[in-house]
């Protein structure tokens, strides 16, 4: 199977990079490569490739700038999923592409569901559902995989900020009245390797049905909950031994930013894990994290 990676550098691209030579031909791409921002170079690259399977994880991350910067979070993040997954269908392709807990306006009490109403409450998510909803109304196979609060080795992330700002502080003030679940980008692509391979196994019938059949939006998290701030604790206690800053609980208010955050970003990954199999906690999979950087 010849597979199409977009942002290869980012947080669950590098980690996707690794894992998918194991599933076929893998043509990778950054944003040198394949820039989601220009249209003409994305439905090219495609037509060049004909991969059976794109899998996308490039986006407009810029939560905040994305207020000033509205077209063009709109282009790389719902313009462009819409010409990947016309050009998936033209080719007879699987497409896989990767959404967000800001799609919800955090009302709710307990994890979100993949049925429950979306309701954005800033520009980047606002973005990535149309992403979305372009995607679904294409017809083509695929997979939409709603993930949050992401962090890894690479990149810029919570994590990688989190750890910087501990060696050069004593207090850390992070805020404690917005709640998610941590997720490591590895857990993310290697819950996404083992659902495609789910999906092509050999049982019967054409992968395309089984696509159809068992495809579709899945919310994809690690398991359990916490607060911004209850996660840069956990961070500080399992990455340093001595000298650890204090940290601070504060609430959103005191910390304004451009973007508005939704309180709960709690997804509940049920679906997914009935249907692919077991996700880990949150808290054991950012101990797996560190370990590596010893």
């Amino acid at each position: 199977m010849k597979i199409l990676l977009t942002g290869k550098t980012g947080q669950i691209g590098h980690e996707l990079a690794r894992l998918l030579p194991t599933m076929g031909e893998v043509v990778s791409f950054e944003r040198v490569g394949m820039d989601l921002s220009d249209l003409d170079q994305v439905r090219a690259t495609i037509r060049t490739v004909r991969p059976a399977l794109i899998i996308n994880p490039a986006a407009y991350t810029a939560v905040d700038l994305a207020e000033k910067e509205v077209a063009l979070a709109m282009r790389i993040n719902a313009e462009a999923p819409a010409i990947m997954a016309e050009e998936a269908a033209r080719l007879g392709a699987m497409l896989v592409h990767y959404s967000t807990d800001y799609v919800f306006d955090g009302d709710k009490q307990g994890g979100y569901v993949e049925e429950d109403e979306t309701h954005p409450l800033n520009t980047y998510g606002r973005s990535k559902l149309a992403g979305e909803e372009t995607i679904r109304a294409s017809g083509v196979p695929h997979l939409i995989l709603r993930t949050s609060w992401v962090y890894g080795l690479h990149g810029r992330n919570f994590l990688q900020t989190v750890r910087r700002l501990a060696h050069d502080r004593t207090e850390l003030r992070i805020v404690a009245d917005q709640f998610g679940t941590p997720t490591w980008a590895r857990t993310v692509a290697q819950a996404t390797v083992a659902a495609v391979k789910a999906l092509q196994a050999s049982t019967g019938e054409p992968a395309r049905d089984r696509w159809h059949e068992q495809g579709g939006l899945y919310h994809l998290t690690a398991q359990g909950r916490t607060s911004w701030c209850g996660f840069a604790q956990a961070i500080v206690d399992k990455s340093m031994a001595a000298s650890k800053p204090v940290v601070t609980p504060i609430t959103t208010a005191d910390y304004p930013l451009p973007a508005r955050r939704p309180a709960n970003s709690i997804l509940s990954s049920e679906k997914f894990i009935r249907t692919f199999g077991i996700l880990p906690a949150w808290d054991e999979a950012l101990t797996s994290c560190l370990t590596e950087l010893e």
